[in-house]
């Protein structure tokens, strides 16, 4: 797990995806920290090393079989519950998988905002109702499911949903399918919604 504080009263949670704390996400803490937030990414896997892209069938594979959305979730809520009472504001960033935990996430009383990269599987829970407001990017195309009928179906009075031009792992620079731009741009707008909530 990381855990970074700087004695802000803000706290950011930052849920991986499958493949686990890689160089991405140890560089997003980074960069949230600068912005004046504490940060913790759990290791929702409980592996030192993570899966690399080249492997991203196994690593798929591995959070179905071995974690799961609920387990994940679980374990999310139970680290913020243990440290809640230390901040103003709690805050959770999903990528992929980790979007849809966030997503899960956004019906707890306890978090003031979520933010999901590519949360294909937020499509298998419609029904979540978020208490918090909700920024969400998808890619223009994912390969696996129709991103304007997920949309449609989305309840979207506190949910700002944007389709980006690009790939699914567009703001992962270590992705190769890394868009600079694009990636850039969205990270502005997350932190546009984070310091204004």
């Amino acid at each position: 797990m990381i855990q970074i504080h700087g004695n802000s009263d803000k706290l950011i949670v930052v849920v991986h995806e499958i493949y686990g704390i890689n160089q991405h996400m140890k560089d997003l803490c980074k960069l949230l920290l600068e912005q004046n937030f504490d940060v913790i990414c759990p290791n929702l896997l409980e592996q030192e090393i993570p899966f690399d892209y080249s492997q991203e069938e196994e690593a798929y594979r591995n959070f179905m079989n071995n974690l799961g959305f609920t387990n994940a979730l679980n374990k999310v809520k139970n680290i913020i519950l243990d440290i809640q009472d230390k901040y103003s504001k709690i805050f959770i960033i999903g990528f992929s998988v980790g979007a849809t935990v966030a997503w899960l996430c956004s019906e707890e009383e306890y978090i003031d905002g979520i933010v999901g990269y590519y949360g294909s599987r937020i499509r298998d829970y419609v029904k979540i109702s978020p208490k918090c407001p909700a920024l969400l990017f998808f890619p223009k195309v994912e390969k696996s499911f129709n991103i304007n009928e997920l949309i449609a179906t989305l309840d979207k009075q506190i949910i700002d949903v944007h389709i980006c031009k690009g790939e699914h792992g567009f703001s992962d620079p270590y992705s190769p399918k890394y868009n600079r731009e694009l990636a850039q741009n969205t990270f502005k707008e997350t932190l546009n919604f984070l310091k204004n909530r």
